[in-house]
């Protein structure tokens, strides 16, 4: 299976920092034996989109969508509209949003949903916070949550990527250890095996703090297809280190 690195930006950029970011991306990214992406913020598209014309090997992503398809939802950006500028993938779920915007495990799967009806790939994320990590529900949390996307996809299901983002591993420097890792991984590949023929076409990316140090031993794991990079896609060389890594 050809790996995937996703950089996911967060709300970091300008205008110059982009251009510079996306330059130095495309002119050491050689001929990438893996899928790469970046996800700029949603006013970056635009920008972001023009900087990737007329090379194949960065696809264009964003970090949100909404679950609506058109109508009075001031402040939402739909599928369809997104599609018009390219957008290839879309991050849903992410733990920053399901914290902070309340997102739920059933409006992540409407998102998802949207996002594939409109031919963009979601990069569906699940993952447990530290004081369900202590509490021994790991498992629990991440089987709910990408339960819920495979109840309301259905067949389509093949079509998705999935992230393993553990809370407590996003922005902290720390990791789960690549054992730790591939253990949670193995279970969500036995769920989408239960869900789907196609299982092992799901692309399973980890996103807990992969940097440019760890990534090689995280993408040796046999359950792990690639990285949903946050602080480190923000620098050319630490993603292009990470990038290289996936071969």
């Amino acid at each position: 299976m050809r790996k995937m690195i996703a950089g996911n930006w967060k709300m970091n950029g300008n205008l110059a920092a982009n251009e510079a970011l996306v330059q130095g991306i495309l002119a050491g990214i050689g001929e990438p034996a893996c899928d790469v992406v970046v996800c700029p913020p949603g006013i970056y598209i635009a920008q972001v989109q023009a900087l990737l014309a007329g090379q194949d090997k960065v696809a264009l992503g964003v970090q949100n969508v909404s679950q609506h398809q058109n109508g009075a939802y001031t402040g939402d950006v739909s599928a369809d509209m997104l599609k018009e500028f390219g957008v290839r993938y879309a991050i849903v779920g992410h733990s920053e949003r399901r914290q902070h915007q309340a997102e739920t495990d059933t409006n992540v799967a409407i998102k998802a949903k949207r996002a594939l009806e409109a031919g963009i790939t979601p990069i569906v994320c699940v993952g447990e916070t530290q004081r369900e990590r202590d509490e021994g529900m790991t498992d629990y949390i991440v089987r709910r949550q990408l339960a819920a996307v495979t109840h309301l996809v259905g067949h389509c299901i093949s079509e998705i990527v999935v992230a393993y983002e553990p809370v407590w591993a996003i922005g902290t420097g720390k990791t789960a250890t690549p054992e730790e890792a591939q253990h949670v991984h193995a279970i969500m590949r036995t769920q989408l095996r239960a869900a789907s023929e196609q299982a092992d076409r799901i692309r399973l990316l980890y996103g807990g703090s992969m940097n440019a140090s760890n990534a090689a031993q995280l993408l040796a794991q046999p359950d792990i297809d690639g990285g949903l990079i946050g602080g480190a896609a923000l620098k050319p060389q630490d993603f292009l280190a990470i990038i290289a890594a996936a071969q």
